[in-house]
Formats: structure tokens, sequence, C-alpha cells
């Protein structure tokens, strides 16, 4: 029973900061390269008057990877399954008031066939080659499986009656209106009522309501924009505010923008007009910290996109902080949300049966989110395989239900003659190395090769493409014609 027991009392044991990966920390490859539990132990103190002040108190962790189960002073709070989404526990129960708390945290980073991404253990039946119980770990996508406890974990409090959810759809009206479709979800009491404002980017009230769910009417309304669109206003925000009318009110405060999506057969329209997207697939890692997220490293990466003309990036291949969708929406910055479902190779019940809830936690995540325009199930899967075609058939109908006002794909690597399962999507996203993978270092050929396959695509689905990755190895630092 690790979970009651004091690291030092064990013997040795690695000091951890958090949030990071724990993979680079530390001078031992041991640690770098470990799959498998590994065990993470904190003390805290909670107040007093937080039983006085009848509170909820809640213990959030923004991702861990990959499985993982927290114990609260001996006794399991919250366990959960799948890295780089966020999840919660009620700790109010567990917590000792006024007193030293201990939490523990078993993290397990190994990979299955039934996990998102997938991963595979081969025991080899072979002693002359190999020791007894000698196993061999691998997966198919690539790039390193950072791991450990890779973003923020906070302890928080409600009123016993509280905001579990907001759920926003905006849309415009006559006469330069904005429409605003609301629902608010309080946890706690059947309360039915709330008051709601709706503040300018002046923190001036624009337009209240005093129920939980019901529609807002901004007169002359500021549209929510990209940067790029030669627009007077970029990314503006209002606030949407919520007070629960009860004895010990709970307010939230979400910025929120106003604006359309819509797809047609040949493009992406975002408030009624045609958005051309430019833009990258990166990745959210970096020295030492690992997957763990850093502020500087976010603001970099932003004035780096902004530096090259982009206007729009895919989270490849996994959901990205939600501070880093917060900047985007304040940026103007347009996201394709990927899962880390990335390189499926095997489907099954019992893999769509997780894929479906890791995308219900995705969306729920991300769904009011301004610059979120675009949902990615997966990254490069093998849908040249017929068991391709139901899973991700019934994956998109999953998905359309939980959030019908944005587009839906998957990343294709497939040849147009092996491809399955993306007529079930709305927009075609295409990664293609010509001149790489095929026909090396051919450049006069990438032109050519790219727009016939664009206009064969084009010809047999009859949907927007996008070319989500391209390029070509090279060596860091040679520059030479």
């Amino acid at each position: 029973k690790w979970y009651t027991m004091r690291f030092e009392t064990l013997g040795d044991y690695w000091k951890m900061p958090v949030p990071s990966s724990y993979n680079d920390v530390s001078t031992n490859a041991t640690i770098r390269d470990y799959v498998g539990w590994s065990w993470y132990q904190y003390e805290f103190y909670v107040p007093k008057r937080w039983t006085d002040d009848q509170l909820n108190v809640f213990l959030r962790f923004g991702s861990v990877h990959f499985k993982s189960n927290v114990w609260l002073n001996g006794q399991l709070c919250v366990e959960h399954e799948g890295g780089h989404l966020p999840f919660i526990g009620d700790a109010t129960n567990f917590l000792k008031y006024g007193e030293p708390n201990l939490i523990v945290v078993a993290v397990n980073n190994t990979l299955t066939p039934d996990t998102i991404p997938q991963g595979f253990t081969i025991y080899p039946n072979n002693t002359y080659k190999y020791p007894k119980n000698y196993r061999k770990y691998s997966h198919d996508f690539d790039y390193f499986d950072y791991s450990g406890i890779n973003r923020a974990v906070h302890l928080y409090t409600t009123p016993k009656v509280y905001v579990c959810d907001i759920t926003i759809y905006t849309s415009f009206g006559n006469n330069l209106e904005g429409v605003v479709d609301y629902k608010v979800d309080i946890c706690g009491n059947n309360v039915s009522e709330c008051n709601i404002k709706l503040l300018d980017a002046n923190q001036n009230t624009v337009v209240e309501s005093n129920t939980c769910s019901g529609q807002l009417i901004i007169p002359n309304v500021i549209p929510w924009w990209p940067i790029m669109s030669g627009k007077k206003h970029i990314a503006y925000l209002y606030t949407f505010q919520v007070k629960t009318n009860n004895v010990n009110s709970d307010y939230y405060r979400l910025k929120i923008g106003v604006r359309t999506l819509q797809w047609t057969s040949k493009e992406l329209l975002l408030n009624n007009e045609p958005i051309y997207l430019r833009g990258f697939g990166k990745h959210e890692d970096s020295i030492i910290r690992g997957r763990g997220y850093d502020d500087a490293l976010s603001a970099r990466d932003y004035y780096l996109i902004k530096w090259l003309g982009a206007n729009s990036f895919r989270t490849s291949h996994y959901p990205y902080a939600e501070e880093t969708l917060q900047q985007a929406d304040s940026e103007g910055i347009l996201v394709i949300v990927e899962s880390a479902a990335c390189s499926l190779g095997i489907f099954g019940p019992k893999l769509l049966k997780f894929h479906k809830d890791v995308m219900t936690e995705n969306v729920n995540r991300d769904k009011n989110h301004p610059s979120v325009i675009m949902w990615s199930l997966a990254n490069e899967p093998q849908n040249n395989l017929n068991s391709s075609i139901p899973y991700f058939k019934e994956l998109y109908k999953h998905v359309r239900n939980i959030d019908p006002s944005r587009p839906i794909t998957f990343v294709n690597s497939q040849q147009i003659q092996n491809a399955k399962a993306i007529e079930y999507m709305d927009i075609l996203t295409l990664n293609r190395y010509n001149s790489w993978y095929s026909d090396s270092g051919h450049l006069e050929l990438i032109q050519y090769q790219t727009y016939n396959e664009f206009e064969a695509y084009t010809n047999k689905y009859n949907k927007p493409i996008l070319l989500t990755e391209y390029g070509a190895g090279s060596l860091s630092g040679l520059h030479s014609v």
C-alpha cells in the first residue's frame, strides 16, 4: 500500500517538479525510458475555515499520462485513463482540515492496443536470445512518449451549489445583432435561476438575463475574427458572467467570441466569409520539461506563428493545454484540435468505446473556444483496413451529436485508391511528403503531384481539402544551394 507510506521511509526516491514530464529531468537513462507505474507524493495544508464556510473542495489535474490513481490521506479519490485532458476528483470528504494532508498519485504510461494512442508489449519466447520475462515494448507514432504529471494540479473550492458546465453557441441575427444561445448547468441543487451578464471588452454590461438557459441578443455586435482577415477588430472577446441565485453564490466568468462556422463542398466559411488556413502542426514539448506546459514557450510559439505569417495550427497529435487555446482565442489564431489517436492500426469495439469517451472529454473541454474550428479524430490511422470504415463512421456520428457546430476530420496518409472512411468526414486532411517519401530529391515534381492528387480527391469526394503536413528531412544548421 504505497499510497499510505511516506517515501522517505522506503529508501531512495527522486524529487520531481510538477508540472513536467519526468523523463528528462534527471540524469538517469532508466527514468528517461521507464515504462510502468511511477508514484508521486506531496504534502499540503488545508485551512480549517474551509469546513466552516461549507465549501466543496475539488482536486483538478490538467493532464496525467497515461493512467492515474489518486489517493488523499490513504483513500482513493479519483481514477482516470487517458493523457492530455483534465480530470477532477471531489476531495471534500477525504481532506483533513487545519492539518497536513498527503496526496499520492500513481501514474502508468503503459500503452496497449486498447488505448489512445496504441502501444504493444511482446514477451519473446526465446530464452537463447532473451532472458526470462524479457519485454519488448513499442508503439507506431514517431514522437517521444513523455510521461508523468504534465500539467498543473489545482485544489479549488466552490459553494455547495455551483456552476459545473457552460455551453455556448453563437450566430448572427438581423441589423448587426449577435446571438448567444447558452446553457448553464448547476450542480448541488435544482436551481433554475441564474444571473447572466454579457460584458464587453471594457467590462461594460451589454445584455443580461435571469435564466440558466436562453438566448442573449447583442446589438451592434463585434464579431470574433482571426488574424490576417483584414478586419478592424481582431479576436474580440466578450465575457459571459454567471452568478447563481442562492445564499452562497458561485461566480464564473468565461471569455467567448461571437462567430459562425459553415462548410461547403469547396470551402470553410468563418462569419460567412471564406477562410484560407496557413499554418502548422507542432508539438507541445521542450527541453527538460518534456510535455510540461510552459508559459514562456507558448508565448514564443505564438510570436513565431505570427512572424511567419500563419493564422492557424493543428494540435498534432494530442490536445494541447487549455492555456494554449485561451491564448489562441485572444490572439486570433485558428486551431484544429486533434485527439491523441496517432497511428491507430487495430480497430475494435473496446477501442471505439474509449475513443468516444476521449472525444467527449475533449469536446466538453474545448467547445466554447472561438479559436477552435475543427475536430481531428485521429492522425494517420491505418484507414486502408476495412475495419476502419464502421469505426470512423460511428465515431464521426458520436462527435457530431455532441457538437453540431464544427467540421470533423481525421488526417489521412493513405493513397486515394486505399483510403477508406474519409467519405464520412466533412473536410479532407492529407499528410504528403512528395519528393521525400517518394521521388526523393525531385522537388520539381511537388507541385505537379500535389495538384493532380488534390484534383482526384475533389472529383471523387467533392469536399474541401487541407494539406496538414508536408516537407522533408534535413540536417540542422546546414544551409546550402
